[in-house]
């Protein structure tokens, strides 16, 4: 007997989790239509042609790689297996992989579909991706991400509608204070440009990226350990630590990228984004820039979000960025797109922690018919249909056992009543509509049911 196990990094929901888990969902998902996104769907698993060298060496390492089907080792002589080089086997014997987000495949679908859809095209879709991550609080192998994206225009009104989003479904969530972290790519490359390791860039991203799991001397070690010179390492400390309100910090940015005209482009468009949130008037979102926010995935080339609570340990909840080269790797170029994220995860975690979930019911099942025994039983059973095509939820319950259980089955199912319809009931032609928590007796006719029922 094997016993029962999850693999790492994977959860179960119990009923009453996944209600509350689609209070989420639907609240993300009316909001993207309200803004004009549609819905699409992808296959969970894409070739692995598509996902491979999007997200950078760090992200290549998490994908979950799906081997092929019949004797896939045949195809592998033995002097590489005998290599034991992973990256020599795996594209012998794996061709396919599960979708590590929503966003390659959105390009990729994007490529595919052209001549189907209007552009700018706005899409949102809420589903699975996986990770090969290690596992720990507000980080699983298997999570939920619900993304909107805009393809088909370099216009930074949607960066800064992408921001107006987060402010819009986490007031709705009705999370406590968050912070929109802003930054820009290009400022990040003008950096690079003017203390010349443009060459570097990658590995400098890439240690960034890590600020806030490893801090500041963290990332300094690992920038020593690339390679990187003090006099380099002092000038991106000197960026990190600019302080003051964000026209300060403009500012700031402005002399110390006086010389690069990629860093110059990103202060422009960084200008033009919070130009048009001034023209608005947020919910609560906090902007904050923070030149240390990079965003590890390659695609990223203009503006990046990142949105955390305030005196709250987790990371991101939410994220997303500009990316105007994605689709060019499959052959359409001049494609810019630019998208959002929101963690469900992670989101899901604050909520329950903080209590924050609305009390949500337990089922959606309105009535349980209690079964009197085989004299009713086919009445009950007629009954049964009449109601649920009144769009009401109702069971009955499967055989007459004791009352007192079937009771007890509707308590613990969340079912708030229970319909009293016996040989007697129904030969007087007056049911009762019991509340299982008050005790209160409803009575009503066959006549009245359903409408007795649709006032409760």
């Amino acid at each position: 007997m094997v016993k029962p196990s999850l693999a790492r990094g994977m959860r179960d929901f119990l009923p009453t989790q996944v209600y509350e888990r689609n209070y989420i969902f639907n609240i993300i998902r009316t909001t993207y239509e309200r803004y004009g996104f549609q819905p699409i769907e992808t296959p969970v698993l894409e070739n692995l042609s598509v996902l491979s060298e999007k997200y950078g060496e760090e992200g290549d390492k998490l994908l979950f790689k799906v081997l092929n089907s019949g004797e896939y080792l045949n195809d592998i002589d033995s002097e590489t297996l005998q290599l034991k080089n992973y990256k020599k086997i795996t594209p012998a014997i794996s061709e396919k992989g599960l979708r590590y987000d929503l966003t390659v495949p959105l390009a990729r679908y994007v490529v595919m579909h052209r001549n189907e859809l209007v552009f700018p095209f706005k899409r949102y879709h809420i589903d699975k991706v996986w990770r090969a991550d290690r596992p720990q609080k507000g980080r699983y192998r298997e999570f939920y991400q619900c993304d909107a994206d805009i393809i088909g225009s370099p216009s930074l009104i949607y960066d800064a509608e992408c921001i107006l989003l987060f402010d819009d479904v986490l007031h709705q969530l009705k999370l406590p204070d968050f912070i929109v972290k802003v930054n820009n790519r290009k400022i990040l490359g003008g950096l690079a440009e003017a203390w010349d390791f443009s060459d570097q860039f990658k590995d400098f991203v890439i240690a960034i990226d890590k600020w806030d799991k490893i801090g500041e001397d963290g990332v300094i070690r690992e920038l020593g350990g690339k390679g990187f010179s003090e006099a380099k390492i002092h000038a991106i400390q000197q960026l990190f630590r600019v302080k003051g309100s964000n026209s300060e910090k403009i500012n700031t940015l402005k002399g110390l990228l006086a010389n690069s005209p990629i860093g110059n482009k990103g202060i422009e468009e960084l200008e033009i984004v919070l130009n048009y949130l001034a023209a608005t008037t947020l919910y609560q979102a906090e902007i904050e820039l923070d030149f240390s926010l990079a965003r590890g995935l390659d695609y990223y080339t203009s503006t990046i979000f990142e949105v955390v609570i305030k005196n709250y340990a987790m990371g991101s909840i939410a994220s997303g960025g500009r990316y105007d080269e994605l689709t060019a790797g499959f052959g359409m170029p001049d494609m810019p797109g630019v998208g959002i994220s929101f963690g469900a995860e992670r989101i899901y975690d604050v909520l329950c922690d903080l209590k924050l979930l609305p009390e949500m019911a337990a089922s959606s099942v309105k009535i349980l018919l209690l079964n009197f025994g085989e004299k009713s039983e086919l009445h009950t059973f007629s009954l049964l249909q009449k109601i649920h095509r009144s769009n009401i939820g109702a069971e009955v319950y499967p055989n007459a056992t004791k009352i007192a259980k079937q009771y007890q089955y509707a308590e613990k199912k969340g079912i708030p009543y229970v319909l009293i319809a016996g040989e007697n009931e129904i030969e007087n032609n007056q049911y009762f509509i019991k509340n299982i928590i008050t005790g209160e007796q409803i009575p009503c006719t066959p006549e009245n049911l359903i409408s007795t029922l649709a006032s409760l």
